[in-house]
């Protein structure tokens, strides 16, 4: 009785995590105008002196003129 138990509520569990997962998902529409990556506005880097030469600490996000992304789907 104890197992049957077990099981019925890990399968409600389940059901239910993919219900609530399904209607998240749905609830969020896709915006096509939504740009994929914040723009790079400046440079933050920061220098940092270490035991033998230095350390520059930054974004790794560069400025380029490409056109932005506007789709991920892949087929």
């Amino acid at each position: 009785m104890r197992t049957l138990l077990l099981k019925v509520g890990a399968t409600a569990l389940t059901l239910a995590g993919t219900v609530v997962s399904a209607f998240f998902v749905t609830s969020h529409f896709k915006n096509p105008q939504a740009p994929l990556q914040p723009v790079v506005l400046a440079s933050n880097s920061t220098e940092v002196g270490v035991v033998g030469g230095s350390l520059s600490i930054g974004g790794s996000v560069q400025p380029s003129n490409e056109e932005p992304i506007a789709s991920t789907y892949a087929s």
